[in-house]
């Protein structure tokens, strides 16, 4: 029996030795199929680029040990991978999430604004003596009226980067045009 136990733990032995002799293979398919789909996902790339960058580093170490026959390591090293992959989408849907929410909320914010420089501009027509330049003062108001449309185009292409831009300039354009009319309207009040 106890010959037995001997030749039973040399087979077993040579089963993990032949085990630990290959490479893992399907592991490092997997970690290569999965920094591929976080590298095709284009909410990873816009909001998680550092955890994309983590993974592609993880991959290449795999592939060194794996090459150096260090296959536990490589093992290792694919796991880490496709963590850092996984993290990667979900903190590409997370950002991008955020952003939508983010613009939508910064747009919507700025209809109202919109609608009172608008009114703010005919008011100021109605103004005796006053020093603006009124042609001027439309161009920039249809010029933040054309940036809105296209920010406002940006959230439907959920490309939220840009529309976040683009509302943030339309908030500036209107600050300067309602500036430039406050100033006037109060320069005119001081010559009557």
């Amino acid at each position: 029996m106890n010959k037995f136990v001997f030749v039973a733990f040399i087979v077993v032995f040579g089963w993990i030795l032949a085990a630990c002799a290959t490479p893992p293979t399907e592991d490092m398919n997997r970690a290569h199929d999965a920094v591929i789909r976080a590298e095709n996902d284009a909410d990873a790339v816009a909001y998680a680029p550092a955890e994309i960058i983590r993974a592609r580093e993880a991959l290449s170490r795999m592939q060194s040990e794996a090459d150096a026959k260090r296959y536990d390591a490589a093992r290792n090293f694919a796991a880490e991978a496709i963590a850092y992959a996984e993290r990667a989408i979900d903190e590409g849907w997370a950002g991008a999430t955020r952003a939508r929410s983010e613009a939508a909320a910064l747009l919507n914010g700025l209809e109202t604004p919109l609608s009172e420089t608008r009114t703010a501009i005919s008011s100021a027509r109605q103004v005796d003596n006053i020093n603006l330049d009124f042609d001027t003062l439309s161009r920039d108001m249809g010029t933040a009226g054309q940036t809105y449309d296209s920010a406002r185009q940006s959230l439907n292409d959920n490309n939220y980067r840009d529309a976040i831009a683009g509302g943030h300039s339309v908030r500036s354009m209107l600050s300067d045009i309602n500036s430039t009319i406050n100033y006037a309207v109060q320069d005119a009040a001081r010559k009557r």
